[in-house]
């Protein structure tokens, strides 16, 4: 794979709403069902499309989600989670969410295989993780590519994939570092995102505990 962070700025004007704050994590080799029992999710119906995931997304947080609410009580503290499979790997998609980028839920979801997690919110705090097999290999906030930590982060090759993705190494300067970090996503997984794909996958709904 050869993406750059100019490859995903479609991102961010497709789904305005979602490019905000959202969390993405891939997990090579698992289900949908089981990438969503690993986040302790509720699961719910499928939704076609990552606009159609939005629009549930809307509904949950306007409290008008029927089957949110027979689920659970909707005084519960859950996030959304819309889960698909692409090429191999199950792909998690939470809207304002970040449990894929916690150290507490991260070897859960990537027991026995590979797991690649971004994240960012409103407030422009970014996070990194490549994990394999429960070891923390690249973890970094997009905003300081030079500011890493892992058993990888200093490996011979990773200063030059970071900057083939887009990412600033010898400048102050942000350019397009949530791109670049979806680039290095692709990089690590062989799995391409784009909208005709995102719109085309069956999403399966599930509504995970805030830890």
């Amino acid at each position: 794979m050869t993406a750059h962070a100019t490859d995903y700025t479609w991102f961010d004007e497709r789904y305005p709403d979602l490019g905000e704050a959202y969390c993405l994590t891939r997990a090579q080799g698992l289900t949908a069902d089981e990438l969503l029992r690993r986040f302790d999710a509720l699961p719910g119906s499928d939704a076609v499309g990552l606009g159609a995931v939005m629009a549930r997304w809307d509904a949950y947080l306007d409290e008008e989600d029927e089957e949110a609410e027979a689920l659970f009580d909707l005084t519960e503290d859950r996030l959304l989670v819309a889960v698909t499979e692409l090429d191999g790997w199950a792909l998690a998609i939470e809207p304002n969410g970040y449990l894929g980028t916690l150290d507490t839920v991260i070897p859960r979801l990537g027991e026995g295989t590979r797991l690649v997690s971004h994240f960012r919110n409103v407030n422009a705090v970014d996070h990194f993780h490549w994990w394999e097999h429960g070891v923390r290999r690249l973890h970094f906030e997009p905003l300081f590519p030079t500011q890493r930590d892992g058993t990888d982060a200093e490996a011979p090759g990773v200063p030059e994939l970071l900057t083939a993705c887009g990412f600033e190494l010898e400048t102050e300067a942000y350019g397009l570092c949530g791109e670049a970090a979806f680039a290095l996503a692709e990089r690590l997984t062989d799995v391409r995102l784009d909208p005709e794909r995102l719109e085309a996958a069956t999403f399966r709904i599930g509504f995970a505990p805030r830890p």
